[in-house]
């Protein structure tokens, strides 16, 4: 799938797009629950520093309201 003309930015999206393709039906479901429990990792680190005095309970429920708040923000339930 090389074209000269694709830009880079089109070329790693087309990249990604050629290995989920690849992927096993099983792997492409888990791949978004996986997505997501990195996501929230990545967040749970910046709640972390944001609140470093916060136990982990604290910082999980501060994350629950904050994604409650973005599911009603893009008008979710």
């Amino acid at each position: 799938m090389s074209n000269s003309k694709v830009p880079i930015d089109d070329s790693i999206l087309l990249e990604k797009i050629r290995r989920t393709r690849a992927m096993r039906g099983e792997d492409r479901i888990l791949a978004g629950p996986r997505l997501f429990d990195y996501a929230c990792r990545i967040a749970l680190d910046g709640l972390r520093r944001q609140f470093p005095d916060a136990t982990d309970a604290e910082l999980r429920e501060i994350l629950r309201k904050r994604l409650a708040l973005a599911r009603r923000i893009e008008g979710g339930a």
